[in-house]
C-alpha cells in the first residue's frame, strides 16, 4: 500500500478515536485523551498526540449538545432540516409556511431540551434551568448557520456556542441575489451631483437610475428584516417557553428527589423494624425450643414417676399379701 493510502487511513482511525473521546462520560474525557495522547506518541505519531493533547475537556452544557449528536441524531438532524426549510421558505415569503416552520423548529427544540435533560440525569449531571438554556442556546446558534459545514460541529464541540444575535438570525434568510440588488443601490457624494458626467456614467452602464428597480429592492430589504425581526421573536419565545418547561422540571426534580428521600426513610425504618422483629422472632423461636427440651423433659420425668408410682403400689400390694398371710398362719 502507498504511503498516501497509510496516511489515510491513520487519519481516519485518529478521527473515530477522537470521536470516541467526545462520546465518554465528562469525567473520563481527560485520562482517556493523555493515555491515546500518550499512545500516538509512543508508536511515533507525535503530530497526532499533540493535535489529541489539545483537546479541551468539554464543558457539561457542550457534552450534552455532543451526546445528542452521538445518542440522538435523527432529533437533532430534524433541528437542521426543519431550519433549512426555513431559509428556503423565506424566499417565497409565505408567512403561513414560515409560522408553521417555526412551530417545528420550536417543537424540534423542545424535543431535544427534554432528551438532552434525561442524558444529564442518566450520567450523575443536575439538568438545571441554566444548563438546559446554554443547551438550547448553542443549539439555536448550530441550526443557523447555512450548512452544518459552515458551523461548529456538534459531536465535538468543548464550549457553548454564542447565541444567535440578528447576524445570525439574518443568517437564516437565502443570500442568493443579496449582492446584485445591493449593487443597484446608486449613493450620491458630494463630487457627484446629479446630471454630472460621473452620475450619467454610473447611470447609463447599470440599472440603478431605476426608481422601480431601486424600490424593489427596497422593499426586499426591508422584508428580510422583518422575517428576521419575526425569526428573533419566535427564537425568544421559544427561549422563554423552554426555561418555563425546564423550572417546571427542576421543581418536579426537587420534588421526586424530596419524595425519593422519603422513601428511603421509610425504607429504613422498615428495614430497622423487620430487623427487630426478627430479632424477637429468633429470641421466641429460642424460647420455644427450650420450653420443648423441658417439656420433653419434664414428660420423661412424669413418666419415671408414674413408673415408681406403679412399682410402690405393686410393693404395697405384694407387703400387703404376704401381712395377710403372715396373719393367718400365726400360733393362736
Amino acid at each position: 500500500m502507498d504511503e498516501e493510502g497509510v496516511g489515510g487511513q491513520a487519519e481516519g482511525k485518529l478521527d473515530d478515536e477522537i470521536d470516541a473521546l467526545f462520546k465518554l462520560p465528562v469525567a473520563e474525557f481527560i485520562g482517556a485523551r493523555n493515555s491515546l495522547a500518550a499512545t500516538l506518541k509512543r508508536v511515533g505519531r507525535a503530530n497526532d498526540a499533540n493535535l489529541v493533547k489539545a483537546l479541551a475537556k468539554p464543558s457539561i452544557s457542550a457534552w450534552a449538545v455532543n451526546q445528542l449528536h452521538w445518542k440522538h441524531r435523527e432529533a437533532l438532524d430534524s433541528l437542521l432540516a426543519t431550519s433549512q426549510r426555513f431559509r428556503q421558505a423565506q424566499t417565497s415569503h409565505t408567512a403561513a409556511d414560515m409560522r408553521g416552520l417555526l412551530d417545528a423548529r420550536r417543537e424540534a427544540l423542545s424535543q431535544l431540551s427534554d432528551l438532552a435533560a434525561v442524558l444529564l440525569r442518566d450520567a450523575g449531571h443536575n439538568p438545571a434551568p441554566d444548563t438546559i438554556h446554554r443547551i438550547l442556546t448553542t443549539l439555536e446558534a448550530v441550526s443557523g448557520y447555512a450548512t452544518p459545514s459552515d458551523g461548529p460541529s456538534p459531536g465535538r464541540l468543548t464550549q457553548d456556542v454564542d447565541p444567535p444575535g440578528f447576524q445570525s438570525l439574518a443568517s437564516l434568510i437565502p443570500s442568493t441575489g443579496t449582492a446584485e440588488r445591493n449593487s443597484e443601490v446608486v449613493r450620491v457624494t458630494p463630487s457627484q451631483k446629479p446630471g454630472s458626467a460621473a452620475t450619467e456614467t454610473a447611470q447609463s452602464g447599470s440599472p440603478t437610475g431605476d426608481p422601480q428597480k431601486v424600490r424593489k429592492a427596497q422593499e426586499a430589504h426591508r422584508a428580510r428584516i422583518a422575517a428576521a425581526k419575526a425569526t428573533l421573536q419566535e427564537a425568544r419565545k421559544s427561549l422563554t417557553e423552554v426555561q418555563s418547561r425546564a423550572q417546571h422540571l427542576e421543581a418536579a426534580q426537587k420534588k421526586a428527589y424530596a419524595e425519593a428521600k422519603e422513601a428511603d426513610a421509610k425504607a429504613t425504618r422498615a428495614e430497622k423494624q423487620l430487623r427487630e422483629a426478627e430479632e424477637h422472632f429468633k429470641n421466641a423461636s429460642a424460647a420455644s425450643q427450650d420450653a420443648a427440651v423441658r417439656a420433653q423433659r419434664m414428660a420423661a420425668e412424669a413418666e419415671e414417676a408414674a413408673q415408681a408410682v406403679a412399682d410402690a403400689r405393686r410393693n404395697i400390694e405384694v407387703a400387703s399379701k404376704e401381712l395377710e398371710s403372715l396373719q393367718e398362719s400365726a400360733p393362736r
